[in-house]
C-alpha cells in the first residue's frame, strides 16, 4: 500500500502532462491558398470552424457563388469527434453555395486535413491547412489542452 502511495503521485502527474501537451484543434486555422482563416470552436457539443479572415479574392469568389458576406460565415458545421484527432461533419463551399459531407483530420499540432465530397466517392477533394500563429510567437492555442 506504501509503494501505491508514493507511485499514484508520479502516474498523475505523467498522465497529466501528456494531456496538456497534447495538441488541440480548437484555434485558427489557413488554407493552403492562404485566403482564408477559419477559427475552430465548440459549438454545442460539436465542433464549428467561422471565416474570420478572407483575402479579396476569397471574398470575390464567394459572392460570385451566392455567399455574399464570407467573413462570419461558418465553413465546417456540426463536426463530430469519430475517432482520435478526427471529425466528420459538413464544410460549406462558399464559391459554389453548397454544403458537403466532409471530414477533418488533425496530422499534428500544426497541421489538419480537410476532405470535402460533393459527389461522395467521386468528386472529392483534400487540402492541408496549418494553425496560424500568433504576432508574438507564442501561440498558447496549440498548447491549450481542449476536450476536441
Amino acid at each position: 500500500m506504501r509503494r501505491l502511495v508514493f507511485v499514484a503521485p508520479f502516474l498523475l502527474l505523467t498522465v497529466a502532462s501528456r494531456l496538456a501537451a497534447a495538441p488541440t484543434i480548437a484555434g485558427t486555422w489557413r488554407n493552403p491558398q492562404g485566403s482564408v482563416d477559419v477559427a475552430m470552436a465548440p459549438c454545442g457539443s460539436r465542433l464549428c470552424g467561422t471565416i474570420v479572415r478572407a483575402s479579396d479574392r476569397a471574398r470575390d469568389d464567394a459572392a460570385r457563388g451566392g455567399t455574399d458576406r464570407l467573413v462570419g460565415t461558418q465553413l465546417f458545421r456540426g463536426l463530430e469527434a469519430d475517432g482520435a484527432r478526427h471529425w466528420s461533419g459538413e464544410v460549406f463551399v462558399p464559391d459554389i453555395g453548397q454544403t458537403v459531407a466532409g471530414t477533418l483530420t488533425q496530422v499534428d499540432a500544426g497541421t489538419i486535413e480537410v476532405a470535402g465530397c460533393v459527389i461522395p466517392g467521386l468528386v472529392c477533394q483534400t487540402q492541408v491547412w496549418t494553425r496560424v500563429s500568433r504576432a508574438d510567437g507564442n501561440d498558447r492555442e496549440a498548447r491549450r489542452p481542449s476536450p476536441y
